[in-house]
């Protein structure tokens, strides 16, 4: 018998039922599977019968076998998870034949298999009030995604490793359910970081009386970015690149700079900045802070269309406008008058596919309405500040705008960053939870905790909006300014829980929340950039207000909003988590490339290459003047009343023919308006 049996490895017993599980295994693969009954005599308890599993099948075997495998074994275990009563019967079996056996903790799903698989206080897994290995909880876990849908290997990754960590199946199991258990759902924390940088006391400063005693009011120094600004020659004409986190007080640099040259007869301010919502705020800001000392006016990209009213005064001191309200002047030869300093907010717009071009085009068209008015000037030039909170290659980015780089990285509070998983009808039932939670909350400084939600359509925004139980507000770009100059009002007076917006507050419009949630990772029918993502989730924590700053992404398996994304929410919901900035970089294609040089030719007139030249982007003048010649939008180097219309309202060649067509078929204009509408959703 001992001959037959040779060499065993590990005996593992475990209870099965009345009777005891056998596995006899050996470099890790189990050899032998049986199942073991006893009996009891006069000496204790013996083998009655012994089965050895095949398959689904079962052979008998004589029940000596056992023994003779127990004597030849390595080593015997036997499974903690067995009862304490079946545990003594084979002790007292194992000492009749004066072997030795150790109880050690295994894996019950393994053990109910006949697979031995130890687990320590390391690897085990809670699971139904029992221990499991990693593999059995990894498989489980399988089985409860497999209700939710397709989920990526990335999403899947950070689930297992989550087991690994927290050792509980059903904790993690919950986070499919929308569970809000913090330590679970944090992916990583964004650390306050400080430079040490001198702050410049602002009694310091060498300014116009009229800012300077301004400043002196409100502040008693500069915060470091400020200062290294200032050092670096900011209020002293100095081109600058400043590249620095949400609410490092970026702004005031701009101010600062701008409003000394205006009040020193150096020229007017332009505050440039990519939306309508942003612009209007700074306006007011702009009014409220210096109304007493300069004018100003607000130039947005509405005023093209009714370019004889409205708020644009084209001789104010100050003019804060959107890219396109400025463009859209220059364009139609509007007299901005002597410019002395130009501020573009969000300069890395630059490498948005959309907007690139234009801010590209913009930029290069202003220099050179400032450099055409020298002789209105005095002899120090307009000063150019850019700033942006997410640049991937500042270095690059300055050297292409021929501005000094003032990079700080500090981050005045941190932020905590999560991650749960939820269908679109769980999305809205956590969002309410983690609005509730956060305005119950105070900070230190003793403001309660507020909430951007950011979602993909202005429709999703008033419908999470209807559903939250705390006050809340939708905000977008369809209401109208005093609707959202309300919600921004009661924001700052914390009258508001949450405002739940789309993309319209991602560059910077000024809420002080403590919280921002992803309802979606799409704005439209486009997943976010990196640079998207990092710009909203710097909205979360203020320094004057929170002692942190919390994220939460909330993630729905297989999730997609339009048949044109290749990729799935969870996807690129850890795509965008562990991302690296993208570099500011603007392209062109052949619509974007006619597009500017038409402008720049209406603008520029001869100049229009010398324009094209000094773009960030790389434009093929050539052959673009050659499809701006066919297209008859030009005659030489200047605009056919065709391409005067066609810039004047920022239409791209494919835009125009297609309106041409339709006018000269006479086609109905609401129908013409409603092909091109289909058309850009195609798109």
């Amino acid at each position: 018998m001992s001959q037959q049996v040779g060499e065993v490895g590990t005996l593992f017993l475990h209870e099965y039922g009345d009777d005891v599980r056998v596995a006899v295994v050996k470099d890790g693969e189990r050899r032998l599977h049986a199942i073991l009954e006893l009996k009891e005599t006069d000496a204790g308890p013996r083998p009655a019968r012994l089965r050895l599993k095949q398959g689904a099948s079962e052979e008998p075997r004589p029940p000596d076998l056992f023994v003779e495998l127990a004597r030849s074994a390595s080593r015997i275990r036997i499974s903690e998870q067995t009862s304490k009563a079946t545990r003594r019967r084979l002790q007292e079996l194992l000492d009749a034949y004066q072997l030795e056996a150790k109880a050690v903790r295994t894996c019950r799903y393994c053990a109910s298999e006949g697979q031995y698989s130890p687990v320590t206080s390391e690897t085990a897994i809670e699971a139904d009030g029992e221990y499991i290995c990693p593999d059995c909880a990894k498989a489980e876990l399988d089985r409860e995604l497999a209700y939710k849908g397709e989920i990526t290997a990335g999403a899947r990754d950070r689930l297992y490793d989550l087991l690994t960590e927290v050792q509980d199946l059903e904790r993690v199991s919950n986070l499919l359910k929308g569970d809000l258990d913090p330590d679970l759902t944090k992916f990583d924390e964004i650390s306050a970081t400080v430079d040490e940088v001198d702050p410049v006391p602002v009694d310091s400063l060498d300014l116009h009386p009229g800012i300077q005693d301004h400043l002196e009011g409100r502040f008693d120094t500069l915060l470091p970015v400020q200062s290294l600004a200032v050092e670096n020659g900011a209020t002293e004409g100095q081109d600058q690149l400043v590249v620095s986190a949400t609410a490092t007080g970026k702004t005031l640099i701009g101010e600062m700079a701008g409003l000394d040259r205006v009040l020193n007869g150096k020229g007017k301010m332009l505050f440039l900045v990519p939306l309508v919502a942003l612009a209007n705020q700074k306006h007011e800001s702009f009014e409220e802070r210096y109304g007493d000392m300069v004018d100003v006016s607000l130039r947005v990209g509405a005023s093209r269309i009714n370019d004889g009213g409205g708020r644009f005064d084209p001789g104010a001191d100050v003019i804060v406008g959107t890219y396109e309200g400025i463009d859209h002047a220059l364009r139609t030869g509007k007299d901005l008058g002597n410019i002395g300093t130009v501020v573009i907010d969000e300069v890395h717009t630059l490498g948005e596919d959309e907007r690139g071009h234009r801010l590209d085009g913009l930029i290069s068209r202003l220099k050179y309405y400032c450099g055409e008015r020298s002789d209105n000037r005095s002899t120090d030039g307009t000063q150019w500040i850019y700033l942006s909170a997410t640049v991937g290659n500042p270095g690059d980015l300055a050297e292409q705008l021929r501005a000094q780089l003032i990079e700080f990285e500090e981050r005045p509070v941190p932020i905590e960053r999560h991650v749960t998983f939820a269908d679109g009808r769980e999305k809205m039932q956590i969002e309410n939870k983690l609005v509730r939670r956060a305005f119950d909350t105070k900070s230190s400084k003793g403001y309660r905790g507020q909430t951007i939600i950011f979602t993909n359509s202005r429709r999703r925004c008033h419908e999470i909006s209807r559903k939250l139980e705390y006050d809340s507000a939708p905000y977008h770009a369809g209401l109208d300014h005093r609707r959202r100059k309300k919600v921004e009002r009661m924001f700052a007076d914390q009258d508001l829980a949450a405002v739940v917006t789309t993309a319209a507050l991602a560059a910077g419009v000024d809420f002080p929340a403590s919280q921002v949630v992803f309802d979606s990772l799409a704005m439209g029918i486009e997943w976010l950039t990196v640079q998207e993502f990092h710009q909203m989730l710097g909205r979360a924590g203020r320094p004057d207000y929170h002692d942190k700053g919390t994220v939460y992404v909330l993630v729905e398996p297989d999730g997609n909003y339009h048949s044109s994304q290749e990729m799935s929410e969870d996807e690129v919901a850890f795509k965008l988590l562990k991302g690296e900035m993208d570099p500011v970089i603007t392209r062109y294609d052949e619509g974007a490339a006619v597009e500017e040089t038409l402008a720049n030719v209406t603008v520029g007139g001869k100049a229009a290459k010398r324009l094209n030249d000094r773009m960030i982007g790389e434009v093929p003048t050539t052959h673009a003047v050659g499809k701006l010649l066919e297209y008859e939008f030009i005659d030489g180097l200047s605009p056919t009343p065709m391409g005067r219309a066609v810039t004047s309202h920022f239409l791209s060649p494919d835009d125009a023919f297609l309106l041409l067509d339709g006018i000269r078929k006479g086609s109905d204009p609401y129908d013409i308006v409603g092909t091109m509408e289909l058309r850009d959703d195609e798109r």
